[in-house]
């Protein structure tokens, strides 16, 4: 049998990892540990707790007002004690996080391979995102095993010069949404309609998340101003979950709390954000996840984001790039608003993620090539 070490450190790793971390469980050629770097402690345990998962080994490594380097030396040190600790065969990442980069860099000074989830997405600017670019060019060029979420991630890879062990399989976030809406069918589902009973589904429900650092500053002043105008229209409601960030909260709140038909609440356990999602009408996001999650649930998203990693969902028609002018994110919302046929157009296209088995195709391609682990 084979040792596998996950290492996760924010919400959306969490979830992109559940379903994998589970389903490597369940094998008979792998002994399966997990490692949480402590960035997000509270979201990501709420994930783990959600999917019925328990970290062996957490970092701890969050603290206030630490840089991108603190992060980077925090998780280097962690991980190299903790592989000399546990010795894994092959340890797993996803994404593209400071994390990522740097649990792949401390497996490669201790000689132990890297799995890449989600690898290849690139936007070709390594300024945008910032720094999750570099994170997942340096993470594939030191990467043993590359899950591409698609074929254009695939041709990334390789354009690079990156093709051994190579493998397109979809997304692990479609598997995560489909298992969670298997739990949340088996919860009683007035649980769900009391948490929300502040919310006037009898109109269309906008869902937005935003909150990348590429966003700070003026571009969320101008998408804090496109919700306000949109707010106008009494038809709609605005639900937007918003970050801890300062930088996005203190805005938020500046710019949008005091409208009637706009919900500033706090960030969403995953479940309960799923069960959102379902009931939406349209997403605006900067999320990555969500862009790819919402169109598995038929839900047209407007990418809040000038250049996107995630150009098949634009290629596929699920999604739109908007960016974050205040007038083009106004009128491209109102399009799908008023014009019925646009919205069934993006509501019926075919989302390019994958169909919730990518999991399971990781595990077959492993347990496969188990002599090269």
């Amino acid at each position: 049998m084979k040792k596998v070490l996950f290492v996760l450190g924010t919400r959306p790793e969490a979830i992109k990892l559940a379903p994998l971390i589970k389903i490597f469980q369940q094998s008979d050629f792998f002994i399966t540990e997990v490692c949480t770097t402590g960035q997000h402690k509270e979201m990501t345990e709420e994930v783990l707790n959600f999917f019925d998962i328990t970290p062996d080994y957490d970092l701890k490594l969050m603290t206030k007002g630490q840089t991108l380097n603190d992060i980077t030396v925090k998780t280097l040190t962690g991980i190299g004690i903790i592989t000399d600790k546990t010795k894994p065969d092959l340890i797993f990442v996803q994404g593209d996080t400071t994390s990522v980069f740097a649990a792949s860099l401390a497996a490669f000074y201790k000689n132990v391979k890297v799995a890449h989830v989600e690898a290849g997405l690139r936007t070709g600017n390594k300024q945008f995102p910032f720094p999750e670019e570099i994170n997942r060019i340096l993470t594939g060029h030191i990467a043993d095993f590359h899950f591409a979420p698609t074929e254009k991630a695939f041709r990334n890879l390789q354009n690079e010069g990156i093709s051994k062990n190579v493998f397109i399989t979809g997304n692990t976030v479609i598997d995560a949404l489909f298992e969670a809406l298997h739990i949340i069918k088996n919860e009683k589902s007035n649980k769900f309609e009391e948490k929300f009973r502040f919310i006037d589904f009898n109109k269309k429900i906008i869902l937005v998340t935003a909150h990348r650092r590429e966003n700070f500053g003026e571009p969320f002043k101008n998408i804090c101003s496109a919700l306000a105008e949109l707010a106008k229209n009494q038809d709609i409601e605005i639900v937007y979950p918003v970050h801890p960030n300062p930088k996005v909260k203190d805005f938020a709140h500046k710019y949008l709390g005091n409208i009637k038909n706009i919900k500033l609440i706090s960030p969403l356990p995953y479940p309960e954000l799923v069960w959102l999602m379902n009931k939406a009408y349209i997403v605006l996001t900067d999320s990555g996840g969500i862009q790819e999650e919402a169109p598995s649930l038929g839900k047209p998203v407007l990418v809040l984001r000038n250049e996107t990693e995630r150009s098949e969902g634009i290629d596929a028609g699920t999604v739109k790039l908007v960016g974050t002018d205040k007038k083009i994110i106004y009128s491209e919302t109102v399009k799908l608003l008023q014009d019925v046929n646009h919205y069934n157009e993006m509501k019926h296209k075919v989302n390019p993620y994958g169909d919730g088995t990518t999991s399971k195709k990781i595990l077959n391609i492993l347990t496969e090539k188990i002599n090269e682990v």
